[in-house]
């Protein structure tokens, strides 16, 4: 694949990812993740989505007024997350990309199909306190091998029965956290080369250019509607990429 193909490709992903989160609020790691899976291979996807994931994240995570009371309740299953991306990424390095990326369509797959049924996790309670660092280790180690922040660490904050405000800001504050460890495990175990740090650099630009078309989009169309659209298109992505391995 050429160089101006791949560009192209990396800049079309993100422009949609970004869109996707300007009307949404969410959904531009798991959009860029899936699509650049699909034409690049996992691990060359991971790397991409990077930069314009962490910067997004911080951002969302900073912004709020939450920021302390959410990192004095999640701390536990962020330091429990750590390690095991760590760990993930540690066999994602020895692992074909091609079954990594099942897996992740496994995850996006579920993740779309609990959405679209409107499926509720039943808050945590007094088991808050040992339940966070254990859906933290899983969150890590799905993100390591996949690169997916949601699963199933979305869902247990959504049980925690946080706002709307305080759940957006929450999940930048995981979302970045876990990125930048990312990151910094990709580079160690080799995983992410020069000219994809640029590149996903680079594609910062189409991200932001998606998200300031979708902020403008959700002014004038149904967010509710658009989210049904949404998940099921995640649906299908989920699909494909997990039957990818037996129909190659």
């Amino acid at each position: 694949m050429g160089d101006i193909e791949t560009i192209a490709i990396v800049a079309a992903a993100f422009v949609l990812a970004g869109f996707v989160k300007g009307v949404i609020g969410m959904g531009l790691p798991t959009v860029s993740l899936a699509l650049l899976a699909i034409a690049l291979g996992l691990k060359e996807a991971m790397a991409l989505m990077l930069i314009p994931s962490f910067v997004t994240n911080v951002w969302q995570g900073l912004a709020g007024g939450h920021f302390t009371a959410m990192v004095k309740r999640l701390w536990p299953l962020l330091l429990a997350a750590c390690p095991a991306i760590w760990f993930g990424a540690g066999i994602l390095a020895r692992a074909d990309s091609l079954k990594m990326a099942a897996i992740l369509g496994v995850m996006i797959f579920i993740y779309a199909g609990l959405a679209l049924a409107r499926i509720t996790v039943p808050a945590p309670g007094r088991h808050e306190r040992w339940m966070s660092p254990f859906i933290g280790a899983t969150t890590g180690i799905v993100t390591g091998l996949t690169g997916s922040f949601v699963m199933p660490a979305v869902l247990y904050m959504q049980a925690l029965q946080l706002n709307r405000n305080e759940l957006v800001q929450a999940m930048g504050i995981s979302f970045s956290v876990s990125t930048l460890v990312l990151g910094l495990a990709l580079v160690s175990h080799s995983l992410l080369p020069t000219d994809l740090g640029l590149l996903s650099a680079g594609a910062l630009v189409p991200a932001t250019a998606g998200m300031m078309l979708g902020a403008w989009v959700r002014k004038r169309m149904s967010e509710e509607g658009f989210r049904q659209v949404f998940f099921f298109a995640l649906l299908l992505l989920g699909a494909w990429l997990a039957l990818r391995p037996f129909i190659l």
